[in-house]
């Protein structure tokens, strides 16, 4: 009972409101950073660098609570927004991430699990699943969109605020919300195989948008991000 009352409470609008407000801080802080005149001595620099990793992860939780539909309860607004944070996050495409996610909540943990890799190795792991999500369209994409930007902003700022808190950010989606809760998958003992972050909200926030709680969110996956804690 209390997990539909989260699933259904507010969703609409306040989680439309919640993915604009993402977006909108993500993009501030981008242009702010793509206009700063830094030096690398500046210690300030490398906490830029943190906070833009950590917003990045915070645009594709956002297309990850739009492939639940917790966004909005129209379709076409929780789509939209889905589509809108998967393509600020490296020219992902929404279409193909919907289905290799669905397909990961319906074989968690198998070798029909697009996310998961039975070896357990971190690295080797890591290769595959950044494989399987990287496709030539992005590359290309990202390639063109960095030469048009160096016409606007310092390659230096583009690098340090745009291309690496985005490659960053895939080492913490992947760390906390793949790589931790999947690891030896076939010896969790419950029906979801998967992990959960012991209860500590201020970590749980800042390690993943709370996707550490990871055995909560397959028990409740239409519960979007920020109401995850309540069901830990």
């Amino acid at each position: 009972m209390q997990t539909n009352k989260l699933l259904h409470k507010d969703i609409d609008p306040l989680g439309v409101i919640i993915g604009i407000a993402m977006i909108v801080i993500w993009t501030i802080a981008l242009l702010y950073f793509l206009k700063w005149d830094f030096s690398y001595l500046n210690p300030l620099v490398y906490l830029a660098i943190l906070l833009q990793t950590h917003l990045f992860t915070g645009l594709f939780i956002t297309a990850h609570d739009a492939m639940h539909g917790s966004i909005s309860r129209n379709k076409k607004i929780n789509h939209l927004m889905g589509w809108v944070t998967s393509i600020l996050f490296a020219f992902n495409f929404y279409n193909r991430l919907i289905v290799k996610h669905h397909e990961h909540h319906k074989f968690v943990a198998s070798e029909n699990d697009p996310d998961y890799h039975e070896s357990g190795n971190f690295w080797l792991w890591y290769w595959t699943f950044i494989k399987k999500y990287t496709t030539l369209k992005q590359l290309i994409l990202m390639t063109i969109s960095l030469q048009l930007l160096r016409l606007v902003f310092p390659l230096d700022n583009l690098l340090l605020f745009w291309i690496l808190p985005g490659i960053l950010s895939t080492f913490q989606l992947f760390y906390f919300g793949t790589y931790i809760p999947h690891k030896d998958g076939h010896e969790h003992h419950n029906k979801h195989k998967s992990n959960s972050l012991k209860k500590n909200h201020l970590w749980a926030f800042i390690s993943c948008y709370f996707f550490g709680y990871h055995y909560e969110h397959h028990d409740a996956p239409g519960v979007p991000w920020w109401r995850l804690w309540q069901t830990k």
